[in-house]
């Protein structure tokens, strides 16, 4: 079998496609990934023998730009004429076509796959983005929900009218070029009738609702990529620090979280490593106490520290999460402020109040993670977090 997998974002969008492509491959299916042209996408999938067929423009430069609310319709008209033009050749001899990322690519993705006639099957990283009367939707930038507002039922009906009012008119038009009937609910149609939802249980837990949703589990790969030299001999010459990275956010409201981060550490009398991220993060000063790295394997690091601060990613979530290890979410966007109640909620760590932090309430937060017994709850819950997901949905892909 021939598998395409298709997704467009950041590297939480990238990194489970990596793991389930290793575990397709190990079934026997070959596989190819279309995503974005980012070198450290490229680099990573490159590690693990999967072809990148790249799509769009660079994740990271889009995301660093930070572009204005109301240029959104455009930049997804162009992510949608992307992904027609760009995965029609790459599906070629596929079978099946697993489509995620940001809605107006996967829209585009799952239209291909419906013009080529293959099957498709809709992944989210989050549950957030499947209506449900348990939680409200995430709102679009510049596109508020109405003050007052709390019936999830009726958030979920102005969410669909917003991703019509967004993306309908561009892929209704790209569609047409190809022939395809006009799709009426944009949201409806990415979603389809049976959506996968690849996240833990534990961590994740979904509440039957309207739809008929299937949870495969996160899709992880254990990483047995070593730590650079430098980063092993700052963790062998002392206790263990706390890492602080905030991944893919650039951080544009919070432009000295690095400097408040490693005080906040240091109040702790703690050593600090520092992930460099597309914030651009390092080292605030030449002390010795504080270590700057770029991209390194997060479960073997996370394994070794005292505790990790971080943005609340669904990957970095779920990698903390399975390490065992205390977390301090400071949530920037998205579905960042879900997964920050959802670590206070299990006592594995702190949700931050807000997406700037200052040295006072980040030197508080990190005092409760570093309690005995936020670390002792932390190494409890890793034991419940399953490592399969990947197997599993791999199977399920292969079975039809």
């Amino acid at each position: 079998m021939r598998v395409l997998l298709s997704t467009y974002g950041s590297r939480g969008d990238v990194e489970p496609l990596v793991g389930l492509a290793v575990r397709l491959r190990e079934l026997g299916a070959e596989v190819r990934v279309c995503a974005p042209p980012d070198e450290d996408f490229a680099r990573r999938l490159a590690g693990v023998a999967v072809p990148l067929v790249p799509v769009g423009p660079s994740a990271r430069a889009l995301t660093v730009a930070a572009p204005s609310p109301a240029d959104l319709p455009r930049r997804a008209a162009e992510l949608i004429a992307d992904q027609f033009a760009t995965l029609t050749a790459a599906a070629e001899g596929c079978d099946v076509v697993v489509a995620t990322g940001m809605l107006p690519a996967a829209a585009g993705a799952l239209s291909v796959a419906e013009r080529v006639g293959l099957r498709s099957v809709s992944v989210t990283f989050q549950q957030l983005t499947l209506p449900s009367p348990h939680h409200p939707p995430l709102a679009y930038p510049g596109r508020p929900f109405p003050p007052g507002v709390t019936d999830n039922r009726v958030l979920w009906e102005l969410d669909a009218e917003s991703v019509n009012a967004l993306f309908r008119e561009a892929l209704n038009d790209n569609r047409a070029s190809v022939g395809l009937a006009p799709v009426a609910d944009v949201r409806d149609f990415v979603i389809g009738e049976r959506p996968w939802l690849a996240t833990d249980p534990v961590l994740d837990p979904w509440r039957p609702a309207d739809l008929d949703v299937v949870q495969t589990g996160a899709w992880t790969l254990p990483d047995e990529r070593p730590l650079p030299d430098g980063l092993e001999a700052f963790l062998a010459a002392g206790p263990p620090p706390v890492c602080v990275g905030f991944g893919s956010m650039p951080l544009h409201a919070a432009r000295d979280a690095a400097a408040v981060a490693v005080a906040a550490v240091r109040a702790h009398g703690r050593r600090a490593v520092v992930l460099r991220g597309w914030a651009g993060l390092g080292p605030v000063d030449g002390g010795d106490d504080c270590l700057g790295v770029g991209e390194v394997n997060h479960q073997a690091l996370f394994g070794r520290v005292a505790a990790v601060v971080h943005h609340g990613g669904a990957g970095t979530t779920t990698t903390a999460a399975r390490a065992g290890v205390p977390q301090v979410v400071v949530p920037q966007a998205a579905d960042q402020p879900y997964w920050a109640s959802r670590v206070a909620e299990l006592g594995i760590g702190v949700a931050h109040d807000g997406a700037v932090p200052t040295t006072a309430s980040l030197t508080a937060a990190l005092g409760v993670a570093l309690d005995p017994g936020t670390s002792a709850r932390a190494r409890e819950v890793a034991g419940s977090v399953r490592a399969d997901g990947a197997a599993v949905a791999a199977g399920m892909l292969l079975a039809g």
